[in-house]
C-alpha cells in the first residue's frame, strides 16, 4: 500500500458504537450547552463557584470528544456541533476571564486606587513633606552660596544657564517624541521602583531618595531664577510635573510603608505587618505607575513644545493637579 494511500484511510467507528459513544457523552455536551447559554443571557457572574470548575471541566471533555470525533470521522454535523461548544467555551472562559481581570483593572482606578490613597493619606504626606523640605534645603543654600549649586548640578548645566540665559529642556525633535516619552516614563518607572524598593532598608533609603531629589529640584529653581528665567522653567515643569511629582510621593509612601511593617509593626506580627502593608504599598505604586505614564506622554509630547503659550502650560499643570486632588478624594458610592 502507498504512503499516500495509508494517509487517505482514516480510522472509523462502526454505527453502534458511534451511538453508544454519543449517549454515554451527550449528557455533558447538553450541559455544557446550558451553562454556556445561561452565562450568555445573564453573565458568567451568575454562575456559582462549582458551576465555574464544572464549566471548565465540561470545556476540557468536550475539546477530547471534538479532538475523538475528527480522529474516527465521526461525521461533519457532530464534528460541527462540537466544534461550535468547544469556541464557545474557549471564548467564555479565556476571553471571559480577560475582560474580568481588565475591569478590575478598572475599578481600582476609578475607586481602588482613591481609597487606597486615603487609608495612608498620612503616609502620603509624609513623603511629600520629604521632598518639600529638601526642596527648602537646596533653596536656601543654593540662594545664599553658590559654591552649593555646583556641588549639586553638573557644570554644562550651570554654564548654560548662568552663561547662556537658557534653559536646558529644548523642544524635542519632530517625530522623534514616541521613542523619548517611552524613555521618559521608563527612567520615572525607574525612580518609582527605586524609591518604594528603599522601604527594604527600614525607609532609610526612601528618606535619602525623597530628600536628594527634593534638594536637586530646589537647587535648580533657585539657579534659575536668579537668571530671571524661573517663568519658563515651572512653565514646563508643572504640565507633567503635576502627575509626576504626585506618583513620586505615593511610591515614597509605599517605601514607607514597608519600611514601617519591618522597623514599627505595632499590633501586627512582623510577617503580618509586612503581608498588609505589603498589599498597601503594592496598591500605592500600581496607581503612581498610572500616574507616571501620564506624566510621560505630556513631558514629550506638551511640556518642552515652544509653540504652546507658557498660560497655556500653567492652566494645564493647574488643572490636573486640582483634578488629581479632586480624584484622590472619590468615593466608591453605595
Amino acid at each position: 500500500m502507498s504512503r499516500r494511500l495509508r494517509l487517505r484511510l482514516l480510522p472509523s467507528l462502526s454505527f453502534m458504537d458511534l451511538k453508544r459513544w454519543i449517549a454515554r457523552r451527550e449528557a455533558n455536551w447538553q450541559r455544557l450547552e446550558h451553562l454556556l447559554h445561561r452565562s450568555q443571557k445573564q453573565g458568567i457572574a451568575t454562575l456559582t463557584a462549582a458551576e465555574l470548575r464544572e464549566l471548565a471541566s465540561l470545556y476540557r471533555s468536550v475539546s477530547g470528544d471534538l479532538a475523538r470525533a475528527q480522529t474516527y470521522a465521526a461525521g461533519p454535523r457532530l464534528t460541527e456541533q462540537l466544534q461550535h461548544l468547544t469556541t464557545q467555551g474557549y471564548a467564555l472562559i479565556y476571553q471571559g476571564n480577560r475582560q474580568q481581570e481588565w475591569g478590575a483593572v478598572w475599578d481600582f482606578v476609578r475607586w481602588g486606587f482613591p481609597a487606597t490613597l486615603q487609608r495612608n493619606r498620612g503616609t502620603v504626606a509624609i513623603a511629600a513633606g520629604l521632598f518639600l523640605l529638601g526642596g527648602v534645603v537646596g533653596w536656601w543654600f543654593a540662594w545664599r552660596d553658590p559654591g552649593f549649586v555646583a556641588l549639586m548640578l553638573p557644570p554644562w548645566l550651570i554654564e548654560q544657564v548662568r552663561d547662556r540665559g537658557e534653559l536646558w529642556m529644548g523642544s524635542i525633535i519632530l517625530g522623534s517624541e514616541p521613542v523619548q516619552s517611552a524613555n521618559i516614563m521608563i527612567n520615572n518607572l525607574r525612580v518609582s521602583f527605586t524609591v518604594a524598593a528603599g522601604g527594604i532598608a527600614g525607609g532609610v533609603l526612601t528618606v535619602y531618595i525623597l530628600v536628594i531629589n527634593g534638594i536637586l529640584l530646589g537647587t535648580a529653581a533657585t539657579l534659575v531664577a536668579q537668571q530671571g528665567l524661573a517663568m519658563p522653567f515651572w512653565a514646563f515643569v508643572l504640565p507633567h510635573g503635576a502627575l509626576e511629582l504626585p506618583a513620586i510621593f505615593v511610591a515614597g509612601a509605599a517605601g514607607l510603608l514597608l519600611g514601617r511593617a519591618l522597623l514599627w509593626p505595632g499590633a501586627y506580627g512582623r510577617r503580618d505587618a509586612l503581608q498588609y502593608y505589603g498589599g498597601e504599598a503594592a496598591r500605592l505604586l500600581f496607581g503612581g505607575v498610572v500616574l507616571l505614564i501620564g506624566a510621560g506622554v505630556i513631558e514629550a509630547f506638551f511640556s518642552p513644545q515652544p509653540l504652546i503659550p507658557d498660560l497655556f502650560k500653567y492652566l494645564l499643570g493647574t488643572g490636573l493637579l486640582t483634578g488629581l486632588i479632586a480624584y484622590g478624594q472619590r468615593q466608591r458610592p453605595g
